[in-house]
C-alpha cells in the first residue's frame, strides 16, 4: 500500500522550544489514525504539518509523495481535506450552507464572482446528503447549531475528493446527541473503501469513531505510543500519556476511559 504520510525525525520549534520532538509516522492510504493527547501535547501542530500549513524546523516530511520544503504547498493543499474550527471561522455567517461547501472547489471561504459548473453543485448536494445536511443547504451558516456547523466543516473538507482527510477535534464542544450523530457518520465514512486516508485529533478517547485503525499518543511533543489501535490504546499507555491512572475499556468498537 502506498504511503500517504512519511515523517522522519520531524521537529517543530517555536522560540527555541520544541513543540514536536523527533516525530516518526508512516500512514498508508487504507489507514485511519487518531492523534490523542492532553492539552499542549502538540496534536494540532502535528496536524498542521500534515496539512502542509507549516514546515518542520528539521527532519523530513513527505506528504502525498511530496517533500515539504521542495513543493508548492498551495498546490499540495488542494489534495488535502482539512476540517477545523479555525478554518470554519473564516466563512461568513451569511454564507449559505451550499455555498460554504461548494467554495471549497476554489479553496476560498466566501462566494464572490467565481463560476461553478453544474457538476460542482451536484457534488456539493451529494456531500450534503451524505452528512445529513440537505435540508439546510439554503440556510445561512450563522443560523446553524454547533453540531450542524461541525458537519458542514467535514462536508466542505471532502468536497474536493481529497487524497488525505484531516480532522481537528470534529466533535469538540457538542452536546451528547450531536456528538453521537457526528461520530456515527464519521464511523460509516471511515469504514468506506472509497474514503481517503484519515487522521483525527482529539483529547477524548470516547470521541474516536469505530472504524479507526491506528493511534498515535503524544505527550509534551513526543510520541508515547503508536500502532494498531487495539494494541496502542491500553490502560498503561493512556495513563502514561495523560499522567493519571486510567482504565481503558472497549465495546462495539468504541473506547472509554475511567479513573482507576
Amino acid at each position: 500500500m502506498a504511503k500517504v504520510i512519511d515523517l522522519q525525525n520531524v521537529v517543530v520549534k517555536r522560540s527555541n522550544r520544541e513543540i514536536l520532538k523527533a516525530i516518526n509516522l508512516s500512514l498508508d492510504a487504507s489507514e485511519r489514525w487518531v492523534i490523542l493527547g492532553p492539552n499542549g501535547a502538540g496534536k494540532t501542530t502535528l496536524l498542521r504539518v500534515l496539512a502542509a500549513q507549516i514546515q518542520p524546523s528539521s527532519g523530513k516530511a513527505m506528504i502525498l509523495d511530496e517533500n515539504l520544503g521542495e513543493v508548492n504547498v498551495f498546490e499540495l493543499r488542494t489534495r488535502i481535506g482539512f476540517a477545523s474550527s479555525a478554518l470554519a471561522a473564516q466563512i461568513p455567517n451569511s454564507e449559505s450552507v451550499l455555498n460554504a461547501v461548494m467554495t471549497a472547489s476554489y479553496g476560498i471561504t466566501g462566494r464572490w464572482r467565481e463560476e461553478y459548473d453544474a457538476i460542482d453543485e451536484r457534488r456539493a448536494r451529494r456531500v450534503l446528503a451524505e452528512w445529513q445536511l440537505s435540508e439546510f443547504e439554503d440556510r445561512p451558516i450563522g443560523t446553524l447549531s454547533d453540531g450542524e456547523k461541525k458537519r458542514v466543516q467535514i462536508a466542505r473538507s471532502i468536497m474536493t475528493d481529497p487524497e488525505l482527510l484531516l480532522l481537528d477535534e470534529p466533535v469538540a464542544s457538542l452536546d451528547m446527541a450531536a456528538r453521537e450523530q457526528t461520530i456515527r457518520l464519521l464511523s460509516g465514512y471511515a469504514m468506506s473503501a472509497t474514503a481517503p486516508a484519515m487522521a483525527m485529533v482529539t483529547h477524548h478517547i470516547e470521541e474516536i469513531p469505530a472504524g479507526f485503525t491506528h493511534a498515535l499518543l503524544l505527550q509534551d511533543g513526543a510520541v508515547v505510543a503508536r500502532g494498531e489501535i487495539a494494541s496502542t490504546l491500553t490502560s498503561e499507555a493512556i495513563s502514561e500519556t495523560f499522567r493519571y491512572p486510567l482504565k481503558v475499556t472497549r465495546e462495539d468498537g468504541r473506547f472509554r476511559a475511567t479513573a482507576r
